[in-house]
């Protein structure tokens, strides 16, 4: 197993956090949790990985064969799922955000509170 895609994961986790931590309006911060969360797919996928590894489709494999762990599979899709709502339900907050407030910069909201 090759140890690429762990420092992929690990880079794309760094980049988004770093980002997460100097984003300077809602959309952008939105956008860094995105690419974090795109590092845990290529950490499950890179999991689940079987090299030479077979569809986990049962009929016609022989029981010598090596095949691909369909939970991993599974759990990536549902993280993909997960995420797609969690970055509509953002978005939406984005925009009554905007709305109320008239900016997406969340230093400005919160001087606007004070």
């Amino acid at each position: 197993m090759s140890v690429y895609p762990y420092l992929v994961a690990v880079w794309l986790f760094g980049i988004g956090l770093w980002g997460v931590i100097n984003a300077r309006n809602y959309i952008n911060l939105i956008i860094c949790l995105t690419v974090v969360q795109g590092s845990t797919y290529v950490l499950l996928l890179a999991i689940g990985y079987v090299k030479h590894g077979e569809a986990p489709i049962f009929a016609g494999i022989g029981t010598k064969s090596r095949i691909v762990d369909p939970i991993v599979q599974a759990l990536t899709l549902t993280d993909v799922v997960v995420e797609a709502t969690v970055l509509a339900l953002l978005l939406a907050l984005v925009v009554q955000a905007s709305k109320r407030y008239g900016t997406i910069d969340p230093d400005a909201i919160v001087r606007m509170r004070d």
